[in-house]
C-alpha cells in the first residue's frame, strides 16, 4: 500500500460519496433487493456489481428488456424514500468543511435529487460543485466525471487528488490522470489497490497555503501508520 500524499500540493479534492463521504449501503442494499425480486433477479449477483456505478448501467446489464428509464427513476425514488441509517463517514463533515468552497467538488454515480438528500441525511454539506450521473453520458470507469469537475473548477487533471471507495471509480480517476486515496471504511475486506487505503477522516487536516493550494497532514498526535487504516 502507497504512503498517503502528504505534503504534496494539490489543486482541488474530487470526492465520491457513497462510500467515501457517507455510507448508505444497507439502503441501497434494501432497494436494489426489492427491486431485484420483484423482477425475478438474483439480488446475490447483482450486488458486488451495483456500487460506484450509475444504476442505470446496472440496469441495463441486468435487465436489458426491461423499460430501463422507468426503472431508473423507480430505483431513483425508492432510494429517495429510504434513508434509514445513512451516515457520514468519521471524520467526513469536518475535513470538508475544512476546505475552500471552491477547491474541491462531489463526483458521484448518484443522480443530483438522490445526491443531495443522502448529503441531508448523513449532516454532510452541499458542494459548491456538485457532478452526477446526470452531467456525464459515460460514468465510471470512464473518467469523464472528474475530468469535467477539474475543468468546471479551472484546474489540471494532474492536480487533483481523487477520494473514492470502489474499484469502478478508482479505475475512473486513474484514467483522468489523478492522485488517489481509498476511504476503506465500507469495505468488508481489505481492497487490493496500490493507492493508500485510510478508515476515515478523523486522523487527517488540510492545510491550505496563500495560493489556495491544498497539502494533507497527518494529525501530530496520530502514530504512524493511520488509525483504521487497511
Amino acid at each position: 500500500m502507497a504512503d498517503l500524499p502528504t505534503g504534496r500540493p494539490f489543486a482541488a479534492f474530487l470526492f465520491d460519496m457513497d462510500g467515501t463521504l457517507l455510507n448508505s449501503i444497507a439502503s441501497a442494499n434494501r432497494c436494489w433487493q426489492t427491486w431485484a425480486e420483484r423482477h425475478g433477479l438474483d439480488f446475490a449477483q447483482i450486488k458486488p456489481t451495483m456500487h460506484g456505478v450509475r444504476a442505470v448501467e446496472t440496469i441495463r446489464r441486468w435487465a436489458p428488456d426491461l423499460d430501463v428509464a422507468h426503472e431508473y427513476a423507480a430505483l431513483t425514488q425508492a432510494e429517495m424514500d429510504d434513508v434509514d441509517g445513512i451516515d457520514a463517514i468519521s471524520g467526513a463533515a469536518a475535513f470538508l468543511r475544512a476546505l475552500p468552497p471552491d477547491r474541491w467538488a462531489l463526483v458521484t454515480s448518484a443522480p443530483r435529487l438522490l445526491a443531495l438528500r443522502r448529503l441531508e441525511a448523513a449532516g454532510l454539506p452541499e458542494p459548491a460543485l456538485l457532478i452526477t450521473a446526470d452531467d456525464v453520458a459515460n460514468g465510471k470507469p470512464a473518467p469523464d466525471c472528474f475530468l469535467l469537475a477539474a475543468a468546471k473548477l479551472g484546474v489540471a487533471p494532474a492536480d487533483c487528488l481523487v477520494w473514492e471507495d470502489a474499484p469502478a471509480g478508482i479505475a475512473a480517476a486513474e484514467a483522468a490522470g489523478m492522485a488517489v486515496v481509498v476511504i476503506g471504511a465500507t469495505h468488508e475486506a481489505p481492497m487490493r489497490t496500490p493507492h493508500p487505503v485510510i478508515g476515515g477522516y478523523d486522523d487527517l487536516e488540510v492545510l491550505v497555503g496563500e495560493d489556495g493550494a491544498l497539502r494533507l497532514a497527518v494529525r501530530d498526535w496520530i502514530a504512524s501508520p493511520l488509525r483504521g487504516s487497511q
